[in-house]
């Protein structure tokens, strides 16, 4: 079992966040999006009196209105603006940090070269906030045949959830094609990704399978699965116990469990008691680092 897995600072501050605003106002509290990217967690906060919407349009005006960890566009905040509604912020400050960073370069003049996949929520807020100057750039193969403007001053960013190999390769090529191009000051890519990808490499590198908990459309924990294929394991992602299949084991004699930012403990432990029914009953911990992040929630919910 990796260490560290599981939830990060901004995810238990964001959840927290939610179910701090129930106790608050009282029910109901809209959320746009999912506040993090797992099905069971937003379960759990449906039955406590959320209601997730997929736009602040459908949130009733003047209502409270929670903005998940993955942030929102300056057109989001406006339309929230126009119809009153009680925005919470929730995002996450090291998102917010890439935000702040996209406004100064947009700033500064730059067309911004955005490192990310364009359909995720996050890559959509940060693009949001300058897309007359931002392209999205979401491959290798995209930095290689990237056209900008001669003369044009560059910037590029990341979202914060990618494969840190990947991510390393592409702005390499970037700086090989435009070598006065400019970067943040510090990695976008949040410690919480670049520990738990660190951490299942050491797990591919002893064990036969890798089975990360996490939900698909969870970024961080797709490129987990990525990356422990990539350092020889096989490995798959499981939404919950009830999607691991026996056949994914045939032939394992050690089998690593680590789970994505937004997957809860409680997942990780059902299917570990699943593994020990199958035979896998001796477990031990593999500690690539120790996390002691922090993010408090705004004065409103205190």
């Amino acid at each position: 079992m990796a260490e560290p897995r599981g939830f990060c600072a901004g995810v238990e501050r964001a959840i927290g966040m939610v179910e701090r605003a129930l106790e608050i106002h009282g029910e109901p509290v809209y959320v746009r999006k999912q506040i993090v990217h797992n099905q069971h967690v937003v379960s759990q906060l449906e039955k406590r009196g959320a209601i997730f919407v997929d736009s602040e349009e459908e949130v009733p005006e003047g209502s409270v209105c929670i903005f998940s960890a993955h942030g929102v566009s300056p057109e989001v905040r406006d339309n929230a603006q126009t119809r009153s509604l009680d925005v919470i912020d929730a995002t996450c400050p090291l998102v917010s940090k890439v935000h702040q960073e996209a406004k100064r370069f947009a700033g500064a003049g730059h067309t911004i070269l955005l490192v990310g996949h364009k359909e995720h929520e996050e890559v959509e807020g940060t693009f949001g906030e300058a897309p007359e100057n931002t392209i999205i750039v979401e491959t290798l193969q995209d930095a290689r045949e990237l056209a900008v403007p001669e003369g044009d001053s560059l910037s590029y960013l990341t979202q914060t959830t990618l494969s840190v190999d990947e991510t390393s390769e592409i702005i390499e090529e970037l700086v090989r094609r435009f070598p006065h191009i400019r970067g943040p000051h510090t990695a976008d890519i949040c410690y919480a990704s670049t520990n738990r990808q660190n951490a299942v490499k050491e797990l591919a590198a002893t064990c036969d399978v890798v089975l990360v908990v996490g939900s698909d459309n969870s970024s961080n924990s797709v490129r987990m699965v990525e990356v422990a294929q990539q350092h020889g394991a096989r490995s798959w992602l499981c939404n919950d116990v009830s999607r691991l299949q026996e056949s994914w084991l045939e032939g394992a004699t050690k089998v690593g469990v680590t789970s994505g930012a937004s997957a809860p403990e409680i997942l990780v432990q059902q299917l570990v008691e699943r593994l020990g029914e199958l035979g896998y009953g001796d477990t031990e911990t593999l500690t690539h680092t120790t996390e002691d992040m922090f993010f408090a929630m705004p004065g409103r919910l205190s």
